[in-house]
């Protein structure tokens, strides 16, 4: 073959890698053919240069054939729906036997799912093929006259540098930080459970909180540090280590892409806005790295919006996956804090649009999802601030009630519960502490009232019935009080207190 068409046949190659964005997969080692795959988001799946002189169009059916085979087994490894291939013979002359019916439309495979659009480039059209071309009409095909060796293997030495450059580049995107912060971030909740255990358990409702832990309660109370002290602790060994291994695989990757101080910020943004969330949408106790964890997850998934071809090549599909299996759990599996776990993500996805990768700085783009993620969190920070007590869910109410009540804020106590009482939806909790707030503030009537009202919603509820026996003894009103305090030692026999106001009402 004429050494022009080996010229031509690098020359596409070359244009190919540098201005369209290709990348090698596949190169046969008598380099006679090259298959390309698109990184970009326009154009065809993949390209198939094939430089061969062709003779009978019988050879051709057969390679189009195989090319179709070897493109459904790219398509089945990348996962995608579709694939479109390009497949270019570069040749001296079109088959001897004037086969052109292979050229005249795509072939398509049995399934539908993979396209071989053939094109042939020879002496009577090649460049006015490629000039017509819709891929390759940026580019300059003309042809020196006259090709020697040297000029062939030049501009084939060219085309592979720049593979090569490219796969660097591609590479150096997963090295842009050597992991630290996350072997730090390990150690310090493994640091903070040795301390939960020794003091008190790392199950410990009192402990937890004592520790840090999420307690909508005292965060509404001012304790605001308490959405970003939970990303370091733990309940119980199993959350522990399975957060632990996740952190391990996920924040080493990670900081690898973003590099270390990208990585604490991506971290630390979507521990906050993970628990954040949690305060927003659950009202149990909580505590764990899982948000932060989902902003891994969140910061994997920017990259694959700034690399999309790139990220679904290596490790898109498994991300997405993970994530959609997480969430089926935490929906499906009860005691599992999905509302962290989605604030989470979305936090880690707009921290790392913030600060992007190094090196890809977009000061449009981030600074609007910086605008976006500040009005967004801010919206919901001030909506929560002005919410009434009665929107609260009860057990929050009852939370903060106990709260004001332990630092006797007596009034401040009744003022809370009173307005639950008359607007929302009370339980037997609430009208109980609504008592002991009005039992100090002197009012002994409305809190009688209020303990038959927690009576009402739980007839086993002792404390209620010890306490109404209390303000009834007080009032003389002793036999009704004695049939309370029976009650109530009935159902706790061990508390002395009631056995001892059931002798002294009995009269022994």
């Amino acid at each position: 073959m004429n050494l022009k068409y080996h010229y031509l046949f690098w020359k596409m190659a070359l244009f190919l890698i540098e201005k369209k964005q290709f990348r090698i997969v596949n190169l046969s080692s008598s380099h006679e053919g090259i298959w390309l795959e698109n990184t970009a988001l326009k154009g065809p799946d993949v390209v198939r240069l094939r430089l061969k002189e062709l003779d009978w169009g019988s050879w051709v059916q057969r390679d189009i054939l195989h090319t179709s085979d070897h493109a459904e087994r790219i398509r089945r490894k990348r996962r995608k729906r579709n694939l479109k291939v390009k497949n270019f013979y570069i040749t001296t002359y079109p088959p001897v036997d004037g086969s052109a019916e292979f050229f005249d439309k795509p072939f398509t495979s049995e399934n539908d799912k993979t396209t071989v659009d053939s094109i042939l480039i020879d002496e009577t059209k090649g460049v006015e093929m490629l000039n017509c071309d819709p891929l390759f009409c940026e580019g300059e095909w003309e042809v020196p006259p006259e090709v020697l060796g040297t000029n062939v293997d030049l501009i084939k030495d060219k085309a592979l540098r720049a593979s090569n450059r490219q796969i660097q580049k591609e590479r150096q995107l997963f090295e842009k930080g050597k992991p630290f912060f996350t072997y730090f971030f390990i150690a310090v909740q493994l640091v903070m459970f040795v301390l939960l255990e020794l003091n008190g358990g790392s199950k410990d409702p009192q402990t937890l909180i004592e520790f840090g832990a999420k307690y909508n309660p005292l965060i509404i109370e001012g304790e605001w540090w308490r959405l970003i002290a939970p990303i370091f602790l733990h309940i119980g060994m199993l959350h522990l280590l399975m957060n632990t291994l996740a952190l391990y695989y996920l924040g080493t990757a990670v900081e690898r892409i973003y590099g270390r101080s990208r990585f604490v910020f991506v971290y630390m943004v979507s521990g906050i806005t993970g628990s954040f969330a949690s305060y927003l949408f659950t009202a149990n106790l909580s505590a764990g790295a899982s948000g932060a964890i989902f902003g891994c997850f969140g910061g994997l998934l920017y990259f694959g919006v700034l690399f999309p071809k790139i990220f679904f090549r290596t490790m898109g599909t498994n991300i997405i996956a993970v994530i959609l299996l997480n969430l089926a759990f935490g929906f499906t599996i009860p005691g599992i804090d999905n509302a962290g776990h989605l604030g989470g993500l979305a936090g880690g996805f707009l921290a790392a649009g913030i600060v992007s990768v190094p090196g890809l700085f977009r000061p449009v783009r981030q600074l609007l999802i910086l605008t976006a993620a500040v009005l967004l969190i801010g919206g919901l920070f001030v909506n929560e601030q002005h919410a009434s007590p009665s929107e609260w869910d009860i057990n929050t109410v009852n939370g903060v009630a106990q709260e004001k009540i332990s630092e006797e804020e007596w009034a401040e106590a009744e003022g809370l519960l009173k307005e639950v009482v008359e607007k929302g939806d009370p339980n037997a909790e609430t009208y109980f502490y609504l008592s002991y707030a009005e039992i100090k503030l002197g009012k002994a009537e409305a809190a009688k009232e209020n303990l038959m009202s927690a009576i009402e919603k739980k007839d086993g509820f002792h404390e209620a019935h010890y306490n109404l026996a209390l303000l009834l003894t007080d009032s003389g009103e002793r036999e009704e009080a004695l049939t309370h305090a029976e009650k109530a030692y009935s159902m706790s026999p061990k508390e002395d207190k009631y056995k001892n106001l059931v002798k002294e009402l009995q009269g022994d």
